[in-house]
């Protein structure tokens, strides 16, 4: 399928307008308070023993603001931050590479973490742990093996899916923080922030009205804004307000929930050719020609949060809350299962 407007991960053509729209300190990164206070209190102390912050693991949905923290940490610790991903990471020789370039505290940044290559995870464990790697050289009989001492470094992995990292990678790393959905008040507060950096005139009501519709996450926020942006100076005076807001959204096919045509397609998939469930997620993702990974991943969390969905031990069921949503009638077999 196309890309979403909704979509909680990264597009392609975003990156560099949503580096400027992220904040460099860790006052400025709004929203996720306990884990700021946390992560506060770790790089004071660290910085007070002139030591590398332990290895940070940071997880939760897409679009929360992993990276950016991560950025913050380096920032707010005053070291370089080498930035990768696991799938780049293919070689052995590559992560050597990496961590042979590291100074003395750096941060090393490594997101989705969970698809390193299991040798590559394996030849991480020892550099964690003893900050030393093992160097092969030469070749056949001949190769040797050669310890290297490695600067005291900082690891900081980022993954959606904390499931499937493995018990060994998890345990080395000393400081593991979640981030969760954002609060209405809490997205309010970034599209505020955003709009100023932008130049963008909002109304605190069309503040609300994005807020209530950007599924607690910024990255989608942001790119509400940008897009209501685009509206208000074509068919607007500029100014984003309740009326400019709602018609821009209503235009972008956005609904007052924070669905979209997808999210309603699954619902609605649901309905018309399962009976509204239970069903598999495999049927589903056949039917609605999308990844089963990311019906997971991405789709279904949302919905499941905002109670248009049910997972039960025999498949997803569509609620009487995502019937009344869509106005469909609930029929007679699914009625027994919402106690009427």
């Amino acid at each position: 399928m196309a890309e979403r407007l909704l979509s909680p991960k990264d597009g392609e053509d975003e990156s560099l307008l949503d580096i400027n729209l992220r904040p460099d300190r860790l006052k400025d990164y709004l929203g996720q308070v306990k884990v700021k206070e946390k992560v506060g209190i770790f790089i004071e102390a660290a910085r007070r023993r002139g030591e590398a912050l332990d290895h940070v693991l940071l997880y939760g949905p897409p679009g929360l603001g992993k990276t950016t923290l991560a950025h913050v940490v380096s920032n707010e610790l005053r070291v370089r931050i080498h930035a990768t991903s696991g799938p780049v990471i293919e070689r052995v020789g590559d992560l050597a590479s990496i961590l042979t370039n590291l100074e003395d505290r750096d941060v090393l940044f490594i997101d989705e973490i969970h698809r390193l290559n299991r040798i590559v995870e394996e030849y991480l464990y020892s550099a964690m742990e003893d900050y030393k790697i093992d160097i092969m050289i030469g070749d056949g009989p001949t190769a040797k093996s050669m310890k290297v001492s490695l600067n005291r470094f900082t690891l900081i992995g980022a993954t959606t899916r904390t499931g499937l990292l493995t018990s060994p990678l998890r345990s080395r790393f000393g400081v593991d923080l979640r981030l969760d959905y954002y609060t209405s008040g809490e997205i309010e507060e970034i599209l505020k922030r955003s709009a100023g950096i932008l130049g963008v005139e909002i109304t605190p009501d069309g503040v609300v009205e994005l807020a209530c519709r950007a599924r607690g996450t910024p990255r989608i926020a942001n790119r509400l804004l940008k897009r209501v942006r685009d509206f208000a100076e074509v068919r607007a005076d500029g100014v984003i307000d309740t009326g400019v807001a709602a018609s821009a959204l209503e235009m972008l096919e956005v609904d007052p929930l924070g669905l979209d045509n997808l999210d309603r397609a699954i619902l609605e998939t649901i309905i018309g050719k399962f009976g509204g469930g239970p069903v598999g997620i495999d049927s589903i993702a056949a039917a609605v020609s999308e990844d089963r990974d990311t019906i997971e991943d991405v789709y279904e969390p949302f919905l499941i949060r905002q109670g248009l969905l049910a997972k039960t031990p025999r498949g997803r069921v569509v609620t009487q809350l995502a019937y009344s949503h869509l106005n469909m009638p609930v029929p007679r077999v699914q009625k027994g299962l919402f106690g009427d």
